[in-house]
């Protein structure tokens, strides 16, 4: 067996048991990226990322910074002015090469919230999921009267953010269902599930309206994790055209090389 066949082999055996091992994966839970709303959002669609930094800039600026991310940059991206960025989205009135970024102190956020507000430059990277996960994040806030701010979220239990879009939305109570299910030491007791959510308080948008919101925040989020994939997608089918006629012309002048040798 010659040493490329050996490699081929070798390679599609790889492949095999990652496929395999892919396959037979437990799931993941909900709150690690599991049992996800499909958001539905695209980064290619600029509109809705000029909506995601209105959002953005209206109800989360307040607390949650974008480090990793400068005016500047995003209005060149979003196809934004100057005077669009520093007269709509930037109310805290920093220069526009300035990194986006909030006046809320780690002190404050840990006395008003019990934790400082993250910068979420990077959440939709940091979690399975990324935008499915912001996405269905936003949609599964609901009322308890348990929490210090009234608020909780399915998707991140105990969560100490209230729900800032709420005005939107509206209001939600979760509705558990009882099942018998084996705890540690295979006793069957009663555990409260997660069926569904009931709306308390309509909002000013309909559950359609407000999914576009949430829709168009994950996707905004998503472009913030990784800017440059909008490049990267654009110059991607360029390299790969390049790459096809390159070994096309490689192979014209392999076949010519090796034309007389028998």
């Amino acid at each position: 067996m010659t040493r490329f066949a050996q490699t081929r082999k070798l390679l599609i055996g790889l492949a095999l048991v990652l496929g395999v091992g892919a396959l037979f994966a437990p799931p993941l839970a909900a709150s690690e990226g599991g049992n996800l709303l499909h958001s539905g959002a695209n980064v290619e669609d600029q509109a809705s990322l000029q909506r995601g930094a209105k959002y953005f800039s209206n109800y989360c600026l307040s607390c949650h910074s974008l480090k990793y991310m400068r005016w500047s940059r995003l209005a060149k991206d979003l196809g934004l002015s100057e005077e669009q960025v520093m007269g709509s989205l930037n109310f805290a009135g920093t220069r526009f090469g300035d990194p986006i970024t909030v006046a809320l102190t780690a002190e404050d956020g840990n006395q008003w919230f019990g934790k400082a507000p993250p910068d979420l430059s990077l959440i939709a990277r940091a979690r399975p999921g990324g935008a499915d996960y912001i996405f269905s994040y936003l949609k599964s806030f609901h009322l308890d009267d348990k929490r210090p701010l009234g608020w909780n979220n399915t998707v991140f239990p105990a969560a100490s953010m209230p729900n800032v879009l709420w005005e939107l939305q509206g209001t939600q109570a979760a509705v558990y269902d009882t099942q018998r299910v084996k705890d540690e030491s295979g006793q069957q007791v009663d555990k409260e599930v997660f069926s569904h959510f009931e709306l308390v308080k309509p909002g000013k948008l309909t559950p359609e309206a407000f999914d576009g919101v949430a829709r168009d925040l994950s996707a905004f989020l998503e472009y913030v994790g990784e800017p440059a994939a909008l490049q990267r997608r654009d110059v991607g089918w360029k390299v790969i055209l390049f790459l096809a006629f390159f070994t096309f012309v490689a192979w014209l002048l392999k076949a010519e090389y090796w034309r007389d040798v028998h």
